[in-house]
């Protein structure tokens, strides 16, 4: 038997954790799942899929975060909230949409632009108010 390398066990785990992202795009749709899970699971998905994090990448250390921290648990809670048999059934389907590629969700792309966009305007509003005043 031989020993994974600490960079396959990662694949291994990036693989899984993008098979999940799937699960869920495929699963929030069934009418077996209650709203407040759908919701949830919306909102992880779009940001997973999102083409713009809401932390930057080119932000040392803190870009990263929302990639290895914040998408893989949203992706736990939510599978947790979606019931186990839908989880099942969407699986082989979940593969099927893996291999034709990842979906970009511009609509969550724009809502962190804008996000981007009024952090921005407030900072530049807080800073002339307080410190050039």
């Amino acid at each position: 038997m031989s020993k994974q390398t600490v960079f396959q066990k990662v694949t291994s785990k990036a693989k899984k954790l993008k098979l999940e992202a799937y699960v869920l795009y495929a699963a929030y749709r069934d009418p077996r799942v209650a709203w407040y899970a759908k919701l949830f699971a919306i909102c992880v998905v779009a940001y997973a899929f999102s083409p713009i994090d809401v932390i930057p990448d080119f932000i040392p250390i803190l870009g990263y975060l929302d990639d290895i921290v914040l998408v893989p648990l949203g992706i736990w809670l939510a599978l947790k909230l979606i019931p186990e048999q839908v989880i099942r059934d969407y699986r082989e389907r979940a593969t099927e949409l893996l291999a034709k590629g990842k979906p970009k969700n511009w609509i969550a792309g724009v809502l962190i632009m804008v996000l981007w966009i009024v952090f921005g305007l407030w900072a530049g509003w807080y800073c002339y108010q307080n410190l050039l005043s």
